[in-house]
């Protein structure tokens, strides 16, 4: 909205003075609200337990444990600057742009931040161990996450046979089979992987659990198109079934209410396992949990999962030495989707991710956008279910991605080299994983309404309030 035309210099003096105004009284407000003090026994424990302590505990991923005062005192500048910069937790989704609403939001809030850079600035003080929160259980094994968040234990578990990776060696990708121990087909609202033994989380970087099938042809996507690529291939990666990928970072795929995927009696899971050296040998493979709807709760649509590409097929990728670089990929939907979370996947040279659709009738909306990715975290985000996409067939899904081979990415192995595509670490490629669900025409047109009920609905409710 455009202000309409008044006297400039009366606004100008009015300014002044209620300038003046206020800086007379700001030393007397100060003196009657003196700065809280912050300690870390009342104020940044919570925080810490909440958002923090998950990985930072003995024995786990993170490089130092921040459950006491004794564990967390000697990192606190490092604590600051990582909070400050918003590099941890490792929530790396841009506030500004796109989709803001999500299930599994684990960045901390502007005040959580304020507080843990306070506490620093005022010297990193205890505080009152009296004050300090009841401290939660510690992860002491190899846990399912979906567990720890009370989904109960898997209903089925399938495990690869495991690698033995020596202390030094090339990048490995081990592809064994496992049968799936079913009599009847079962529809499965939630799958984890994991790794099968703490250990070998530092060996296994990720890990996809393809399906091959068993006479079910609707678990094969056809609902996405991305054109051939330079030998004049189709999307193969898309049309494989695939149960769930995991990464680094990342926890387990709950599918949305009404949604999910079949298995039948007779399928196999075809295992992608990324496996690197670490400087120790370490044995070990990757599990799959499964949580089935209960009987007669069976959905009525499938998840797909699919790899948008942020890469031109007919081009791939070529990115010079000490340079940055971008490249962008263009798929269409031929379905009206949902879709369910994004999940952005590069690799050393990785910098920044958006995920744009472009509407049947050329508008543009930001889906997503990652500026600041960091490999050691392929965080997945979850969108909360009235924000997730809900777009009409046509659409298409246009994802750009920039890369930093230059000696300013700390993450960067060797700045001189020319950078391809590939599955080595250090090659490099670009998708967006993402959970999709397909509707017709009419379960669309009535989910559309549905959403538009509920905005009408909860703005009424906000103007009730004022």
């Amino acid at each position: 909205m455009t202000a309409g035309p008044f006297p400039r210099c009366r606004s100008i003096h009015a300014g002044w003075a209620l300038s003046a105004l206020f800086s007379i009284a700001a030393p007397a407000l100060a003196a009657d609200t003196p700065a809280k003090p912050v300690t870390f026994s009342k104020d940044v424990a919570p925080i810490f337990q909440a958002k923090c302590q998950e990985c930072h505990q003995p024995n786990s991923i993170a490089p130092m444990s921040l459950i006491s005062f004794q564990d967390a005192r000697p990192w606190a500048r490092s604590i600051k600057e990582r909070v400050a910069t918003r590099q941890m937790p490792p929530w790396h989704i841009d506030k500004s742009v796109g989709v803001q609403k999500f299930k599994n939001d684990m960045s901390l809030t502007d005040e959580q931040v304020d507080t843990i850079v306070r506490w620093v600035d005022a010297g990193a003080p205890q505080g009152d161990p009296k004050d300090l929160p009841a401290p939660k259980p510690l992860v002491t094994d190899n846990e399912w996450q979906a567990v720890r968040d009370g989904f109960g234990k898997p209903d089925l578990i399938v495990k690869s046979s495991e690698y033995t990776m020596p202390a030094e060696h090339q990048d490995v990708w081990y592809r064994p089979m496992s049968e799936i121990a079913l009599s009847e087909p079962r529809w499965v609202k939630l799958v984890e992987i994991r790794p099968t033994n703490l250990k070998s989380r530092k060996i296994i970087h990720h890990s996809i659990a393809y399906l091959v099938l068993n006479n079910d042809p609707e678990a094969v996507n056809t609902g996405t198109a991305n054109g051939p690529d330079r030998f004049g291939g189709d999307d193969l990666v898309n049309r494989r079934p695939q149960l769930m990928e995991w990464a680094i970072g990342k926890g387990y795929d709950l599918f949305r209410p009404g949604t999910g995927k079949l298995l039948v009696p007779g399928e196999k899971i075809s295992w992608d396992q990324h496996i690197h050296a670490v400087g120790e040998e370490v044995t070990g493979g990757s599990e799959i949990g499964i949580w089935f709807y209960k009987k007669g709760e069976e959905p009525k649509k499938r998840s797909y999962l699919i790899g948008f590409t942020g890469i031109d097929r007919a081009k791939m990728l070529d990115i010079p030495p000490n340079s940055m670089a971008m490249t962008e990929g263009f798929t269409v939907l031929k379905e009206n989707a949902l879709i369910e979370n994004f999940q952005p996947h590069f690799h050393l040279r990785g910098k920044s991710m958006q995920v744009e659709a472009i509407l049947p009738d050329g508008s543009k909306q930001v889906i997503s956008y990652v500026g600041n990715f960091n490999f050691n975290w392929m965080t997945n985000y979850i969108y909360d279910d009235d924000a997730a996409p809900l777009l009409p067939k046509g659409t298409v899904i246009h994802v750009t991605a920039w890369y930093d081979n230059t000696k300013a990415n700390k993450n960067n192995p060797d700045s001189d080299q020319w950078v391809g595509y590939g599955d080595r670490t250090v090659d490099e490629m670009a998708h967006a994983w993402m959970n999709v669900v397909y509707f017709n025409d009419a379960d669309y047109k009535e989910l559309v309404a549905e959403r538009k009920a509920k905005m009408v609905k909860t703005t009424n409710d906000a103007e009730k309030q004022q």
